[in-house]
């Protein structure tokens, strides 16, 4: 994957996406810390041992953006679950008008990612800041996971899409994500520049992901058209 260029780059989407988008709070009704600690709290209590140490799995946008500080990384594979764009973004990267997409795990297959280990000295202190990222809009659900490693397995928090949620749209097509992907944009940028992170932190990893490649090429095509449309 790391021999081929991208056909995806930042040039290319900031070419289509030159202007920037307000926030609209009203876009995503968000839980408060007060409404995420129990839930935290109950979850540390189902960790079946901390005796491995302190682990999360990351799959998407924690590869290159972790929302905490580790000390040690591995790359593992999770098996059951794949990774895949079938969670809706109306605010961030998107918008209720024309919504974004961000990864999530849905069930089936393998997925390639990272374990990260984190100081087990508060674990509730240490996870908040994740949790509260992954969490607040409703999207996912959290779950311990063995990950295997060369080092060996670990249990690991990971974070599953959440089949109930308003956001979850089933099984799309690689050219139904890519046609929302190229168009959306919310006030922290273009649902585009999430994906084109993403693969460029498994690119460097060494994960080669197909749909994701499949996707960045898709948009790539559907970015050009749209600039070439505008001139």
């Amino acid at each position: 994957m790391a021999s081929r260029p991208l056909s995806l780059s930042r040039d290319l989407i900031a070419r289509a996406h030159p202007d920037t988008v307000p926030d609209d709070e009203t876009a995503l009704t968000l839980l408060s810390d007060a409404d995420l600690a129990p839930e935290l709290a109950a979850m540390l209590a189902r960790r079946a041992s901390p005796e491995g140490g302190l682990w999360v799995f990351a799959y998407g946008s924690l590869l290159w953006n972790p929302e905490f500080a580790f000390t040690e990384q591995r790359l593992g594979t999770l098996r059951g679950w794949h990774r895949r764009f079938c969670l809706l973004q109306r605010r961030f990267r998107g918008t209720p008008e024309n919504p974004g997409f961000v990864l999530g795990l849905d069930r089936g297959g393998i997925c390639r990612g990272v374990a990260f280990r984190l100081d087990d000295a508060d674990p509730h202190a240490i996870l908040m800041p994740v949790w509260r990222r992954e969490m607040k809009g409703k999207g996912y659900e959290g779950r311990w996971v063995t990950v295997e490693t060369e080092a060996g397995p670990v249990t690991a928090l990971t974070f599953m899409v959440n089949r109930q949620s308003d956001r979850y749209t089933g099984r799309l097509s690689d050219a139904e994500i890519a046609d929302k992907i190229a168009t959306a944009c919310g006030h922290l940028g273009p649902s585009a520049e999430y994906l084109l992170r993403t693969v460029e932190a498994c690119a460097r990893l060494g994960i080669h992901d197909r749909h994701l490649w499949s996707l960045q090429a898709l948009v790539a095509e559907r970015l050009r058209e749209r600039r070439a449309a505008c001139a």
